[in-house]
């Protein structure tokens, strides 16, 4: 990825979250003006192997559907904002592979769907609906939309911005990370009570979030490595308390030694004992950052001097 980055970095989509809304919009104009074409621009991959090959591209199109056109204006400014806020955080580069990754596995999942259902119920099966496997595949097809896909690019946020708030209902202030869990839960939920090409959609939309956890290192919240890291740190942060209390030396001073350091802005874990710090596997040496720099540093290598991505940077 460091690589590709490199040598296509100069090509990511500047504002990607503004043009998938300004594809919502005229989306929805579509939908008021000729609801009727909406048959032409779903994902069916039936279609699509018959040369319809537009609608790998025209099902973007099709938003997340809802007849409160005061629900659309919240929804398309709030995926608007939290998208922004993640692209100015990763970088141009990382957003889009994130979008666009995830476009791809619902195009995947899509003809996954068709294999499965052929095996499982046949072209005889599929008759019954009167038009045999076509019109099957044209029922269903408008599953595949770029609702998961937003709800995707939310669980996203909340990996990145646990802490931030949100005010629930324009009063009620929650974090972030609660609300990603209960958005999680609900996908699976979803995906464990919905049949046809609701689970593959769905399926592809959390792949996509995994996907990026386990790029960004989550998985090292879980690695037996990582555990003993931070029960080390939570016992040397209790002894620092403890000599405090007793008339000591302060963790915050003296000869104590950092056992974590951000390379871009200095600040360490003695100093801050609640800010995250994770080490960079694309960086050579072993740079530590903390997690406000984690995603907007330039990977270096080995002698190189650790610095943030300058505005307009890829």
């Amino acid at each position: 990825m460091s690589d590709l980055e490199r040598r296509f970095g100069r090509y990511a989509v500047r504002d990607l979250s503004l043009k998938l809304v300004i594809l919502y919009v005229v989306g929805y104009v579509l939908e008021m003006a000729a609801p009727s074409v909406f048959t032409w621009l779903t994902l069916d991959p039936w279609a699509v192997i018959h040369g319809q090959v537009w609608r790998l591209v025209s099902w973007l199109l099709i938003p997340p559907m809802t007849d409160n056109v005061f629900f659309v204006l919240i929804m398309l400014f709030f995926y608007y904002s939290i998208g922004t806020s993640l692209e100015r955080v990763w970088g141009r580069w990382k957003y889009n592979v994130f979008i666009f990754r995830g476009i791809l596995l619902t195009i995947v999942s899509a003809f996954v769907w068709m294999g499965v259902t052929f095996l499982l119920l046949g072209g005889a099966g599929m008759a019954a609906y009167g038009t045999g496997v076509a019109g099957y595949m044209r029922a269903y097809s408008g599953a595949f939309s770029t609702y998961y896909i937003n709800m995707s690019i939310f669980l996203a946020y909340a990996l990145t911005f646990p802490e931030a708030q949100v005010l629930l209902m324009f009063i009620i202030p929650v974090k972030v990370k609660y609300l990603g869990v209960l958005d999680a839960a609900f996908l699976i939920y979803e995906m464990i009570r919905y049949a046809g090409p609701s689970r593959f959609v769905i399926a592809a939309s959390l792949l996509n979030v995994v996907i990026l956890w386990l790029y960004s290192g989550g998985w090292m919240r879980v690695s037996p490595q990582q555990i003993h890291r931070r029960n080390s740190f939570r016992r040397a942060v209790d002894r620092g308390a403890a000599s405090v209390g007793s008339g000591g030396r302060s963790y915050t001073g003296g000869d104590a030694i950092p056992m974590h350091k951000c390379a871009v802005c200095g600040r360490t874990s003695l100093l801050f004992p609640d800010l995250e710090f994770r080490y960079c596997s694309r960086c050579e040496g072993g740079v530590e950052y903390c997690s406000d720099h984690l995603f907007t540093h330039v990977h270096i290598r080995a002698g190189e001097k650790p610095h943030l991505f300058e505005e307009g940077q890829n």
